[in-house]
């Protein structure tokens, strides 16, 4: 029971990666810009960057969502996944208006990211120091 928050989370990452892949899809008919090119119209561009830049948060969201709810807590993980997901639903809709305005979306889900990773590392050495 207690790992469902995270868990909810998790889906909702996976979702909101799932989205970000079919946007770019979308993206690729209406700009006209053919598999494999990565490079075409900016507003074809803006939406990929979104979707690479999730893939690449969600390398260290997940696993850092995980270790946190083991060492730490999976109610303070699941929480702080909430905040990364604002955040980078607020990053992806603030790129795609106007890239310029993307600071704060990242740093929110960037911040809650790092909050987990750090956090995860604290309960792994507690729990390694006290022989657990």
């Amino acid at each position: 029971m207690a790992l469902h928050l995270p868990a909810v989370v998790t889906l909702l990452a996976l979702l909101l990666f799932v989205y970000s892949f079919l946007a770019v899809g979308m993206a690729r008919k209406k700009y006209g810009v053919a598999a494999p090119a990565t490079t075409g119209a900016v507003e074809f561009e803006v939406v990929y960057r979104v979707q690479m830049n999730t893939l690449e948060q969600l390398v260290l969201f997940l696993p850092a969502l995980w270790l946190f709810s083991e060492y730490v807590s999976p109610l303070w993980a699941g929480l702080l996944g909430l905040v990364w997901l604002v955040g980078r639903v607020l990053y992806s809709v603030s790129y795609i208006k106007d890239p310029k305005s993307r600071g704060p979306g990242f740093m929110i889900s960037f911040i809650a990211a790092m909050v987990l990773i750090l956090g995860a590392a604290v309960g792994v050495v507690m729990r390694i120091m006290a022989g657990l």
